[in-house]
């Protein structure tokens, strides 16, 4: 089954996604000049799936990593092509092993006699 991708997400689901509050969000895209929301008429953030691999960057960097916020920026300005490279493999070990569980889960499921 294919991911379906958003054009924009909110900053709400930005922060469920990264299970942060929406302040960090806000404050992340002061700091880090990477971030470019778009911002509808409303002054809403929308943030789209460059905006998402970029968070994901910063957040592994900060949250993960445990990177002081200038440490991820000089790290992010040095070698931004070796992060962003280990963040991609990062990413997609994660959506395998999503996968995976999934596909665990079902072949348990089928396995169960059924009553």
């Amino acid at each position: 089954m294919a991911k379906v991708s958003k054009l924009y997400y909110s900053i709400g689901e930005v922060a469920t996604t990264f299970q942060v509050n929406t302040s960090l969000i806000r404050f992340w895209e002061k700091e880090f000049d990477i971030l470019k929301p778009k911002k509808n008429k409303k002054g809403n953030r929308m943030f789209t799936e460059r905006d998402m691999h970029y968070l994901h960057i910063i957040y592994n960097l900060v949250k993960v990593k445990g990177y002081t916020l200038q440490g991820a920026k000089d790290a992010l300005k040095n070698d931004f092509e070796a992060i962003e490279e280990k963040t991609i493999y990062l990413e997609t070990f994660n959506r395998m092993l999503n996968f995976l569980k999934v596909l665990d889960s079902e072949l348990v499921n089928k396995r169960k006699p059924q009553k």
